[in-house]
């Protein structure tokens, strides 16, 4: 590895020392890679610190349709294990990678920071290495601290979205060491387990509804996480659905309408088939009663009182469940390119006289929220010791978008 000290003038005249690095990933030996990766982030984060953004520079003499992908970064703290497997990757493939100072970092107060989060200016080919620009790293960072109560840096490569308080309870059951918010009254409280490795698992509860649904992926989003689960409740749409049974979508029909305008009704959205394919194993592991189909998110949390159209819709579908978030995490997995799946527990049974009533919910909270849990963390240990580089995405790759691997990619 190659590293230059320079310096660079800031936008008000003074001036701050930076560091540059850059790696030849062919001629380094084998047992040389993972410290120069190391370096890498090292550098990355040292111009964090100095505050400038960074850029990343990668060549890979294999590929000669794009040979060269760039991209900026801040707030690398955050997302520092991520960075060095994908680039620990890219060495071991004989990519050269440099990483060196880009230009000085925005405060959140300068009038051109608004401008730079526009999602419209950015390339949608782009890989997830580079998906998102400095200004969005730094605000989401920022804003995942004061939603969630816990620091960005806590947040482990698989993350589940909850809306029920009782999962956090066999969350904490389960993991009485997990680190949780730091002050009270947060929006969205997060709980970590955390391991060595950073592949440990995060619960969010995101409380009910899809703007928070909207709100808590747009910022977990740019960590790059490995996997995102929905574990809630839904209302069970078939005759012979019982409470406590589960649901694992296969699809979903999208009546939330918060992600209209940016991805169309008519974009596929689905969960990761290997990823369901964990989960599916694991929920016949543990002779748990289940159907899989489409899930059917409404925004509407009062749509018996005004029934016609949803009611038709969930027909022309043939939706096996109602619920109000999961298909606004998918449609963002989906966007942002993370691996996803839902794994509902049906609560009520609103077409088949049985709606959710206070005098039997705490019961059935109960008995279900720890097998709920198992499930999901069953199918996160069985991605975690099968796919530890992440899992496959074909599906949402986009048509044109270059491929990251090694000599085959051209």
């Amino acid at each position: 590895m190659t590293a230059t000290d320079s310096s660079a003038t800031t936008s008000s005249g003074t001036t701050s020392a930076t560091t540059s690095a850059s790696v030849d990933g062919a001629s380094l030996a084998t047992g040389d890679v993972d410290a120069a990766a190391d370096g890498l982030v090292d550098t990355l984060a040292a111009i964090d610190d100095d505050g400038w953004y960074s850029t990343i520079e990668v060549v890979r003499p294999w590929s000669t349709v794009n040979p060269r992908l760039t991209g900026e970064f801040s707030r690398t703290h955050a997302i520092r294990r991520y960075l060095h497997r994908e680039l620990e990757a890219l060495l071991r493939a004989g990519a050269r990678v440099t990483a060196r100072p880009a230009r000085p970092a925005l405060g959140f107060d300068d009038p051109s920071f608004f401008a730079a989060l526009d999602e419209d200016r950015v390339d949608a080919r782009s890989k997830k290495l580079f998906l998102f620009g400095p200004e969005r790293m730094g605000l989401s960072v920022d804003r995942l601290g004061h939603y969630t109560g816990t620091p960005a840096e806590t947040f482990q490569r698989h993350v589940l979205f909850t809306n029920y308080a009782m999962h956090v309870e066999a969350f904490l059951e389960r993991y009485p060491d997990a680190i949780g918010p730091e002050r009270g009254g947060v929006q969205m409280p997060a709980y970590h387990h955390v391991t060595d490795d950073g592949d440990g698992v995060s619960l969010v509860n995101i409380g009910v509804g899809p703007a928070n649904a909207k709100t808590a992926t747009d910022h977990v989003a740019v960590l790059r996480p490995d996997t995102m689960i929905m574990i809630g409740h839904c209302g069970g749409l078939r005759n012979h659905q019982q409470k406590g049974d589960f649901v694992l979508a296969t699809g979903y029909q999208r009546f939330d309408h918060v992600l209209d305008e940016v991805l169309p009704l008519n974009v596929p959205v689905i969960p990761n088939h290997r990823l369901n394919m964990f989960l599916l194993d694991a929920l016949e592991t543990a002779g748990a009663e289940y159907r899989i189909g489409t899930v059917h998110t409404t925004d509407n949390r009062n749509w018996e009182l005004n029934q016609r159209t949803t009611l038709a819709a969930m027909q022309a579908s043939r939706s096996v469940a109602v619920d109000m978030e999961s298909a606004t995490i998918a449609a963002n997995g989906f966007r942002y390119r993370v691996p996803n799946a839902t794994l509902l527990c049906v609560s009520d049974k609103p077409l088949h006289g049985s709606p959710k009533l206070s005098a039997g919910a705490q019961q059935f909270y109960e008995t279900s929220k720890r097998q709920h849990l198992g499930i999901a963390l069953s199918a996160v240990e069985r991605v975690r010791q099968e796919h530890a580089e992440g899992l496959p995405s074909q599906e949402i790759r986009s048509v044109d978008e270059p491929l990251f691997g090694g000599p085959s990619d051209t």
